[in-house]
C-alpha cells in the first residue's frame, strides 16, 4: 500500500518536472512513510511513496521493465501475485524481485489492458507503456484504492488523495456547490465528481486511456445481477453454505499474505467476528485484534467484543473513544477525508488507525462490504417492510413491524401506527421507483440543506442529487429484483464513496495503516449476485446465508444478536463543557461568510442547541456535523478561493 502520483502531458524542464513531483510526493508521506521514489521519461513523470508490505528488499518504485519501455507507479495490492507469478514464469517471463508491482508489470506485458481480469486485488496504479505512448490509469473493482486527477498547466496530473493535486502551484481548493448538494443528499459525490472544482476521481472498475492527447475512460469491471425473471434457483442451501465459506477462508488466506504481521479490526459483530475467526485458521504467529469503545451503550459493542477474543485466544486491544476525544480529532481527521461527511463515525476509525500504527502494525483486515453484498443493512428490510405495508395502507398492525427493525431505537416504540406510517412513508413512493429503497434516507438528509446559504441555494436553481444519481443507474437495473436494485445502490455507490474512503482508505492511510476486505474479494461479490434474494435477506432475517456460513466459527449469541450498526456520537461530542477551541473560530459569522455556503445566522442556532446539548434528531445531527466538516475543509487551505 502506497501513495502514487504523476503527470502526463505538458512541457515541463526536468528540473521543473523534479519539482512538481516532490512536492506532491511530499504531501503523500504519511501514506508511505518508507520510501519514496520518482521517474521522469518524456512527456510523463511517475512519483510513489512507498509502505513496505510485500517485497521488503526489491519492491521500490516506480518499477520499470528491463527495457524500461514500461513503468508503473503503484498502491494496493495484488493477492493472487503469487498464482499469477507461477503462471507468467512458467510462460517464459523472467523475474527480478520478490514484489507483486513486478507481477503487475509482466502481466501487462504479456495481456496489454486485459490483464485487470486477472488480478484479484485492491489497487489504483499509473503505467506508462513508452513503446505506444500511452499511459494508463486503473482502479480495482470495488474503489477500495483512490485515484484522482485534474489538468493542470497543460498536462494530466493525477494522485492518491486530492491534497497532492492541490500542493501543485496555482492549484486552487474550491468547494463545488453541486458536490455539496449531492453529499448533503446522498452522503458522498457521484463520481467523477469529487468535493473540489476542477478535480475529478476516476470511478471504481473504470480505466482512463491518454493516447496522443485523447483520453478514454471506460468500464473494464461493472456489479451486476440477473434478471428478475431468469432468477436461477434457490439450490441446495448446505452446498451454498459450503461454498460461500470455502470462498471466504481463500479471500481471507490471500489477503494475509504479507511480509508484515497482519493483524484485524474486531466490531463485536458478526463481520469482523467470522473474519477475525477464519484469519486465526491461517495465522501461525496469533492474530492481534483491535476494537473501539465507547461509554455510551447506544454505541458500545464491548461485551461482544470481549467474547468473540476470548472465544479465538487472540490478544485483543482496544481504543476507548469519549465524545471530547472525537471533537479534538475531528480536524485532523478531516485534512485526510477531504470530502464533506454527516456522521463523525470515521473519526474513531482514524484513531484505531492511529493505535494500529503505535504498536508497529501496518496491515489489518475488516469486514467491511459483508452489510452491502450480503443485505445486511437495515435499510433492506425497511425496504421490504414498507412495500409489505403499502400493500394495505389503511392496516393499523403492518406498521409495527418497523419498530422490530429499530431495537437500538426506543423511541420509535412510543409512537403509534398513524405517526410510524407518515414517519416511514410507504405508499408515498411509487413502487417501481428506481431509489424507492433510498428515499426515505435521500429525503431525511436532504431536510438539512435547509441551512444552505441564499447565494447557494441560488447556484444550485432546481438541481437534484437523486435525479442525477437515478439518471447514472445501469441499463438493466429496472429488471433486477427490488433487493437487487437496493443492493446495487449501496454497493456501486456509497460503499466507495464514503464507507471505503471517508471509514476506509483516508483515515487508516492517514497512519500508513492498509485495510484488507475479504468480503470484497471479487469471487465473494459475484458469488453474493448470484444468490436469490431470499438466501440474503430471509423475510426479516439479514445476512441469512451469511450466518449460516459462520456456524462453528463464531458463537451462537454473535450470530443472533440484533444488529447494531457501527455509529459514533455526533453532534452530543460538542456539547459543553469541554467544546474544542476551533468550533468558534470555523463556525464564527466571518468564516461562514467568507465560504459563502451556508446561512450564518441559522448555523449560529444549531450550533447554539448542540452547546446545550439540546440538538435532537437525525437533520440536527447531519447539519451540523455536515456544515463543520465542510468549513474545516475551508480552513485547511485559508489562503485559497472558497466558493
Amino acid at each position: 500500500m502506497c501513495g502514487i502520483a504523476g503527470y502526463h502531458g505538458g512541457n515541463f524542464s526536468p528540473e521543473r518536472a523534479a519539482d512538481l513531483l516532490g512536492r506532491m510526493v511530499a504531501a503523500l508521506r504519511h501514506r508511505g512513510p518508507d520510501a519514496e521514489g520518482m521517474l521522469i521519461s518524456g512527456d510523463t513523470g511517475l512519483a510513489h511513496t512507498r509502505l513496505s508490505i510485500v517485497g521488503l528488499a526489491d519492491g521500490a518504485q516506480p518499477m520499470a521493465t528491463e527495457d524500461t519501455s514500461l513503468a508503473v507507479s503503484f498502491n494496493g495490492e495484488i493477492f493472487n501475485y503469487v498464482e499469477l507469478r507461477a503462471d507468467l514464469a512458467a510462460r517464459g517471463h523472467r523475474f527480478r524481485t520478490t514484489s507483486d508491482t513486478e507481477v503487475l508489470l509482466k502481466a501487462y506485458e504479456a495481456r496489454g489492458i486485459d490483464c485487470l481480469q486477472d488480478f484479484n486485488g485492491d489497487f489504483a496504479f499509473a503505467l506508462h507503456d513508452a513503446r505506444n505512448r500511452t499511459l494508463l490509469l486503473a482502479r480495482d473493482r470495488m474503489g477500495v484504492r483512490p485515484l484522482f486527477y485534474a489538468e493542470h498547466e497543460g498536462a494530466l496530473f493525477f494522485a492518491s488523495e486530492i491534497k497532492a493535486l492541490l500542493a501543485l502551484p496555482g492549484m486552487t481548493a474550491q468547494i463545488d456547490p453541486l458536490a455539496l448538494d449531492q453529499v448533503f443528499t446522498l452522503w458522498c459525490p457521484i463520481p467523477p465528481r469529487t468535493a473540489y472544482r476542477g478535480i475529478h476521481e476516476l470511478p471504481p472498475g473504470h480505466l482512463m486511456l491518454v493516447k496522443d492527447g485523447a483520453r478514454t475512460i471506460r468500464p473494464w469491471w461493472q456489479l451486476s445481477f440477473p434478471d428478475r425473471a431468469d432468477m436461477p434457483p434457490a439450490g441446495r442451501k448446505g452446498e451454498q453454505v459450503e461454498e460461500l465459506r470455502a470462498l471466504l477462508s481463500d479471500a481471507t488466506r490471500i489477503r494475509l499474505r504479507a511480509d508484515v504481521p497482519v493483524g484485524a479490526y474486531l466490531s463485536g459483530g458478526l463481520d469482523s467476528s467470522l473474519i477475525s475467526a477464519l484469519a486465526t485458521r491461517t495465522v501461525t504467529h496469533g492474530l492481534r485484534t483491535f476494537s473501539l469503545t465507547f461509554r455510551s451503550g447506544e454505541h458500545d459493542e464491548s461485551d461482544w467484543q470481549r467474547q468473540m477474543a476470548a472465544t479465538l485466544d487472540v490478544a485483543a486491544d482496544s481504543v476507548e473513544c469519549t465524545t471530547a476525544a472525537i471533537a479534538a480529532d475531528l480536524p485532523a481527521a478531516m485534512r485526510h477525508i477531504e470530502c464533506p461527511i454527516l456522521r463523525t463515525a470515521p473519526v474513531p476509525l482514524h484513531m484505531l488507525a492511529a493505535r494500529v500504527r503505535e504498536r508497529g502494525m501496518k496491515v489489518v483486515l475488516t469486514g467491511e462490504g459483508a452489510d452491502e453484498i450480503f443485505a445486511g443493512y437495515d435499510l433492506f428490510r425497511e425496504a421490504r417492510v414498507r412495500r409489505f405495508c403499502g400493500g394495505q395502507p389503511a392496516s393499523t398492525r403492518r406498521p409495527r413491524l418497523f419498530q422490530r427493525l429499530y431495537p437500538y431505537l426506543p423511541g420509535l416504540h412510543q409512537q403509534t401506527p398513524e405517526y410510524l406510517a407518515r414517519f416511514f412513508a410507504f405508499g408515498a413512493e411509487a413502487l417501481d421507483d428506481p431509489l424507492y429503497s433510498h428515499r426515505p434516507r435521500f429525503r431525511s438528509t436532504a431536510a438539512a440543506k435547509l441551512f444552505f446559504s441564499a447565494d447557494l441555494k441560488d447556484t444550485l436553481g432546481d438541481y437534484d442529487a437523486a435525479a442525477d444519481l437515478a439518471a447514472q443507474l445501469p441499463r438493466d437495473f429496472a429488471r433486477w429484483h427490488p433487493l437487487h436494485q437496493a443492493q446495487y445502490l449501496e454497493t456501486a455507490f456509497l460503499l466507495p464513496g464514503y464507507i471505503l474512503s471517508s471509514q476506509g482508505d483516508r483515515v487508516m492511510m492517514a497512519n500508513g495503516v492498509e485495510g484488507r476486505f475479504p468480503f470484497l474479494d471479487h469471487r465473494v461479490v459475484a458469488f453474493a449476485a448470484r444468490l436469490p434474494p431470499e438466501a440474503k435477506l430471509q423475510g426479516l432475517r439479514e445476512k441469512h446465508i451469511l450466518k449460516e456460513a459462520a456456524r462453528g466459527l463464531v458463537p451462537e449469541a454473535i450470530i443472533n444478536r440484533p444488529k447494531q450498526p457501527y455509529r459514533a456520537p455526533d453532534s452530543e461530542s460538542f456539547a459543553a463543557p469541554g467544546t474544542p477551541a476551533y468550533l468558534d473560530d470555523v463556525l464564527s459569522p466571518a468564516r461562514l461568510a467568507e465560504s459563502g455556503l451556508f446561512n450564518g445566522p441559522a448555523v449560529g442556532k444549531l450550533k447554539d442547541k448542540v452547546l446545550k446539548g439540546q440538538a435532537s434528531g437525525f437533520r440536527d445531527n447531519a447539519a451540523f456535523i455536515g456544515i463543520l466538516s465542510t468549513q474545516l475543509l475551508g480552513a485547511a487551505a485559508p489562503s485559497t478561493p472558497r466558493a
